[in-house]
């Protein structure tokens, strides 16, 4: 996939859904659109499972300095 972050992504498979429910496409360019949207839908899911082992927390300590945590789940 060309260079692309999470959010652009996901805007576009947004986009792609409006299209396929809006039933204004012949099934030929539907299949193509479809088969665009799984690949971000793809990426998506990857990107996620990326970044959720590496989610982190932030906790107030008593002195109110903030300390980033790991979060594990």
């Amino acid at each position: 996939m060309e260079s692309v972050n999470f959010d652009s992504a996901l805007e576009k498979l947004e986009r792609i859904v409006e299209q396929l429910e809006s039933g204004q496409l012949s099934l030929e360019d539907a299949l193509v659109v479809f088969e665009e949207g799984v690949k971000l839908s793809l990426y998506c899911q990857k990107e996620l499972k990326k970044t959720d082992g590496k989610v982190s927390r932030l906790l107030k300590k008593l002195n109110g300095e903030l300390e980033m945590l790991e979060f594990e789940a």
